[in-house]
């Protein structure tokens, strides 16, 4: 990616000749005490992660939502089993990092507060930011408040290469930046490439889901010189993985750079963790990998692990990461201890992908991950639904518009490592009436990811 690395070279020295480079300054902090412990299989806190309490007043809410209730909330018991969350690992509730974060804040209480660039950077923050590069198999990286943070830095840092490289004036039309996205992707990346559109630093063109012959048509149909394209490695909603092998044959053919937002895909895939790149083996193809560490980490916190020169330009333009307050040292503490257990109990990766399956064959539903899509269809379709899994005795939100298009509201579930066979065989069971078969789900799923992009086509 010569083409890239040049243009990011330029960028920065512009940034370098008017002083406008920032870099991080780690304040120095004991390093984490001893290795954290790890076990060869589940324990008991690791049901503290999906055995939750409602309390009565909240459960009555719930069950009276859309106008109906049954008379015999009385009767309900207010313990539930939860399927709504993202921690896939169970890592949320484990003692290493409970340990982690809690002698970190007796020693530093939260720590230095203030942005990564001014007071809030240490040494913890250096060494987790090292850990997630070598996990990604990338030169560097950033550590951010959010996912969400991460990506609106990477969006913002890439629309100012024009600006930059338009030295005091608008950039024209083909001095511009052309980003193609996928019609599904997160909101993060949407709301970063809406900004930088604003800006009139970049023109975004949206792609239908995962279509790979419409993306195809529309980078051979582009004028502009530098292209990006930018994916959900494994989306939210849907539970689909974006087809990474075509995207990097793309890549060689157009050298566009290559963004993916690795959320849901970070720590559950790949023997290593390493993510969806790492489970279909092109590492090396992925320019920037944006991470999240609220979800299978089981903590708090984005990141974006790339080359060094792209951490210099988003450290310095990225917006949502300069003008953020840094991450709290305990939390970035149990980040650590996180990274490491999930190096070592590798079981729980191998559990998550055993419920998987298990769920597949309860339900003959074709599924490719944690995440189960369920579409029934309207809102008040979905709030039956909800309120029967809550009666059932599982947490299991319905989703529903603004998070997806209208009349593609659906029970979403996610399966955890902290999750017992015995869980997924009695939600299966109590699912059985909002089951669609193989071929009706497949042709639904088909029909959301059009609509999506008709609705969404301009950002």
């Amino acid at each position: 990616m010569a083409q890239w690395d040049a243009l990011v070279d330029a960028a920065l020295a512009g940034l370098a000749s008017r002083s406008l480079l920032r870099a991080t300054r780690p304040i120095s902090l004991s390093p984490p005490p001893e290795t954290p412990e790890t076990f060869p299989g589940p324990g008991p806190w690791d049901r503290a992660g999906v055995e939750i309490r409602l309390d009565r007043a909240t459960l009555h809410q719930w069950l009276a939502e859309g106008g109906e209730a049954s008379g015999q909330e009385e009767e309900l018991g207010e313990n539930l089993i939860l399927f709504s969350g993202n921690d896939y690992m169970g890592l949320s509730s484990h003692p290493a990092i409970r340990e982690a974060a809690a002698k970190a804040a007796q020693e530093y209480g939260m720590g230095p507060r203030g942005s990564a660039l001014i007071c809030g950077y240490t040494s913890y923050h250096k060494l987790v930011e090292e850990s997630l590069a070598e996990l990604k198999k990338k030169e560097d990286c950033l550590l951010c408040p959010t996912g969400f943070s991460a990506n609106m830095a990477v969006m913002t840092a890439l629309g100012s290469i024009s600006s930059l490289l338009a030295v005091g004036r608008k950039p024209t039309g083909d001095e511009r930046i052309a980003i193609f996205s996928d019609a599904l992707n997160h909101a993060s990346i949407i709301d970063g490439i809406r900004l930088v559109e604003r800006q009139q630093e970049a023109v975004a063109f949206v792609y239908k889901h995962c279509d790979m012959s419409h993306l195809d048509f529309l980078l051979s149909s582009c004028s502009i010189e530098k292209k990006v394209v930018v994916t959900d490695s494994l989306f939210s909603m849907d539970g689909d993985f974006a087809p990474l092998p075509q995207l990097v044959e793309l890549r060689r053919k157009y050298g566009f750079l290559l963004v993916i937002d690795d959320a849901h895909g970070t720590l559950v895939c790949g023997d290593n963790g390493g993510g969806a790149p790492e489970l279909f083996d092109c590492e090396n193809e992925i320019d920037i990998s944006v991470g999240t560490l609220s979800k299978a980490a089981g903590c708090l916190g984005g990141f974006v692990a790339c080359s060094t020169r792209w951490k210099r330009l988003i450290q310095s333009r990225g917006r949502s990461f300069i003008f953020s307050t840094a991450l709290p040292v305990p939390v970035v503490a149990s980040v650590h201890a996180a990274l490491h257990v999930s190096r070592k109990e590798q079981w729980r990766r191998t559990l998550v992908w055993r419920h998987v399956q298990y769920f597949a064959s309860l339900t003959k539903l074709d599924i490719t991950s944690p995440i189960i899509s369920i579409v029934v269809g309207s809102e008040e379709a979905a709030l039956r639904a909800g309120r029967h899994m809550l009666r059932s005795g599982f947490h299991v939100t319905p989703i529903r518009p603004p998070t997806v298009p209208p009349n593609s509201c659906r029970l979403r579930i996610t399966l955890s490592a902290s999750h017992s066979s015995d869980d997924i065989k009695r939600l299966v069971d109590a699912l059985t009436s909002w089951l669609p078969g193989k071929h009706a789900k497949q042709s639904f799923s088909k029909g959301h990811a059009e609509q999506s992009f008709t609705t969404s086509s301009k950002l």
